[in-house]
């Protein structure tokens, strides 16, 4: 199937893409790849962390600019979660189960988030077991409920993310995962219908100002500032967590109250604010962990080019986001 060129900038897989057998390929080395990252972690930690948080992390927020659904459809968790289906129950997850999921999953996102700096940066045996429960939880919840509902669509702390970037997503791939969709989500699921998860999740809030005091709205007003805080840090032991959360708590309060007087004064729409938070958070993400990334690979002097290339793509996302928030409800 050729690739459709649609009138809004992205390109679309079609569904055929859905069933083709590398789908499955990508998902078991995905897998796979779990199971030696955490054989990596107890074996040789040091460089495991190493690749694990300069090379392979940084890759993620670039694919959700890409495409959300295409990590989505690959990502180990999700296959994790996916795996238990059916073994007890088949639960959906209601719209009122999906808020409260919701902030579930920012609160995981950031308690975790923040202790890389006094712990899953250097000890690799506590990442290892922290990524056990996690799969175990995601698995655990696959058999109680349909599908990704239990875990993927709701408590997922990667998700918030994920919505973030996949309202706009540079290239448009239908979800593989669920060829028939069986309704588990109550509302919001960013695999059904990706540029409307954000105003189902904020619901009718997101024609005022109410949907700063959603937990969604909340977090995408943060986010920038949290980013920001969490690279004025140095990496430190145990003793450093309080510091570590107040600073990322101080940046974040920052971020929430500079939204606020921006988004009132300016009279901003929700659609477009939360576009601007996002290009803001994940271009303040590049400009820090590029130099981690190419001292890495051992090309110092390649921080410019890169730097220019990873902006230069969130720069294209923003763009895109922008100019569809800002032609919504204008006549075609």
């Amino acid at each position: 199937m050729t690739a459709e060129k649609v009138a809004t900038g992205g390109f679309v897989v079609g569904r055929a893409a859905g069933d083709a057998w590398w789908w499955l390929a990508i998902r078991w080395v995905g897998v796979a790849g779990t199971f030696v990252l955490l054989w990596g972690l107890f074996a040789s930690p040091d460089l495991t962390l190493k690749i694990w948080w300069n090379l392979v992390v940084p890759l993620l927020p670039i694919s959700f600019l890409i495409s959300a659904s295409m990590w989505r459809a690959v990502c180990p968790l999700a296959s994790f979660n996916t795996a238990g289906n059916g073994l007890l129950s088949r639960r959906s997850v209601t719209a009122r189960g999906i808020e409260r999921a919701g902030l579930i999953g920012v609160l995981l996102l950031a308690i975790l988030v923040p202790a890389r700096r006094f712990v899953f940066n250097a000890d690799g045996t506590v990442l290892g077991v922290v990524i056990v429960a996690v799969i175990l939880v995601a698995f655990l919840l696959g058999t109680v409920f349909d599908l990704k509902a239990g875990f993927c669509n709701s408590i997922c702390p990667v998700l918030p993310v994920e919505r973030l970037y996949g309202q706009h997503p540079l290239f448009e791939i239908k979800n593989p995962r669920c060829p028939t969709c069986t309704a588990c989500t109550g509302k919001g699921c960013i695999d059904l219908s990706p540029e409307k998860s954000i105003a189902q999740v904020l619901g009718p809030t997101r024609r005022s100002y109410d949907w700063l005091s959603q937990s969604f709205g909340a977090f995408a007003a943060t986010f920038p500032g949290a980013v920001f805080a969490y690279f004025s840090l140095v990496d430190g032991n145990l003793s450093s967590a309080g510091i570590v959360y107040l600073t990322i708590a101080v940046g974040a309060v920052a971020s929430y109250v500079l939204t606020q007087i921006l988004v009132r004064l300016f009279k901003i729409p929700a659609g477009v604010a939360i576009a601007c938070l996002a290009g803001v958070a994940i271009g303040v993400y590049y400009w820090f962990v590029t130099p981690a990334m190419v001292s890495t690979v051992g090309l110092d002097a390649g921080i410019f080019a890169l730097r220019a290339v990873l902006l230069g793509v969130v720069v294209w996302w923003m763009w895109r986001a922008l100019r569809i928030e800002l032609n919504k409800g204008k006549p075609e």
